[in-house]
Parts: C-alpha cells; sequence; structure tokens
C-alpha cells in the first residue's frame, strides 16, 4: 500500500525493510479490524491497534519524524510498526517499535530502530532518543542493546533506554 500523501524524504530504506509513515486510510481499516492484502496475516498486533487509535488525536505522528508502517522488502508485507513520540521535549523523543510474532527472532526489530533512531538524532532539536522498557520484556531490552542504547534507569518495572548523540548534546 503506498500514499501520495506519505514524502518520499519521511521513507527509510534499510537492507531488509522500508519504513514509511502510516496513512490515515490505514489507520481507519486498522482500527475498523479490515484486512488488507499488504500486511501480514498476524498485522496489526495490540500495539500497532492502540497507535492507529491514537494517530487521529496526534498528527505529529503522521509526520516526517512521526510512527511508520515496517515493511519486508522481500515480500512487500507489513510486519510491524515503530514511531517516534513527536515531538521531542528538552532535546528529547521517545521511541516505540513492534514486529509481529510471526516475523520476530530475524533481527527487523534492531534493524527498524537503529534507521529512526538515527534518522531522529538528524532532527535540528534532538539529541537523544529514548525508550522506556517493562523488565518483564527482555526481547525488547535486547533490541535496545543491540542498537546502542543505554540502561539510564529503573523504576517501578520499567527500565529507561536512551541513546545520545554526542556531538549534538551540547547544541
Amino acid at each position: 500500500m503506498t500514499s501520495s500523501t506519505a514524502s518520499a524524504h519521511a521513507q527509510l530504506t534499510t537492507d531488509r525493510l522500508v519504513l514509511r509513515p502510516w496513512t490515515m486510510a490505514e489507520a481507519t481499516a486498522v482500527v475498523a479490524d479490515t484486512r488488507s492484502a499488504d500486511w501480514a496475516d498476524d498485522f496489526p498486533a495490540d500495539g500497532d491497534r492502540v497507535i492507529a487509535g491514537l494517530l487521529g488525536q496526534y498528527p505529529a505522528w503522521l509526520g516526517e519524524y512521526g510512527h511508520r508502517l515496517i515493511i519486508e522488502r522481500d515480500s512487500g508485507l507489513v510486519v510491524g510498526s515503530l514511531g517516534l513520540f513527536w515531538p521531542p521535549g528538552e532535546g528529547t523523543v521517545e521511541i516505540g517499535y513492534g514486529v509481529v510474532a510471526s516475523r520476530r527472532g530475524r533481527g527487523y526489530a534492531p534493524e527498524a530502530t537503529r534507521a529512526l533512531a538515527d534518522f531522529a538524532l538528524t532532527a535540528p532539536d534532538v539529541h537523544t532518543v529514548f525508550a522506556n522498557v517493562e523488565l518483564s520484556n527482555p526481547s525488547s531490552i535486547r533490541v535496545l542493546e543491540k542498537v546502542g542504547f543505554h540502561r539510564w534507569n529503573t523504576r517501578e518495572g520499567v527500565a529507561r533506554f536512551g541513546l545520545t548523540s554526542p556531538d549534538r548534546r551540547l547544541r
């Protein structure tokens, strides 16, 4: 599925994935539980449904630095989503990600997270990307560690990880 409203500069391509902005039509289809032939059999997951339901309330999430669908380049299927909870605050922005169960264990989550975090750090008002992860989710912790995020702190069963661009922190 493509969108004329999704700008080409907002699409990110990695070795195995395309990360492109959601469209409102896709968000509406997810909320309405209307299947698309371009989706993996187990897309959307619960987290995708939550994000789709919030996109109308947070229009910045549909922008250049917002939320994206994770598309497998080989199959063309949507296999998850990830995004930045835009706009940033005091130079930091939160990232979230999820890959459907049928595609886990292939390294897609770190590949997508690395690409989007690197892209976020190119924004003039961002020097740090962070994520909050429940300690009961060791797979997600491993994703962040593989990407180079460092654990900052842990409170009430949730660890906060961050990735800072050292050359931009002082700007």
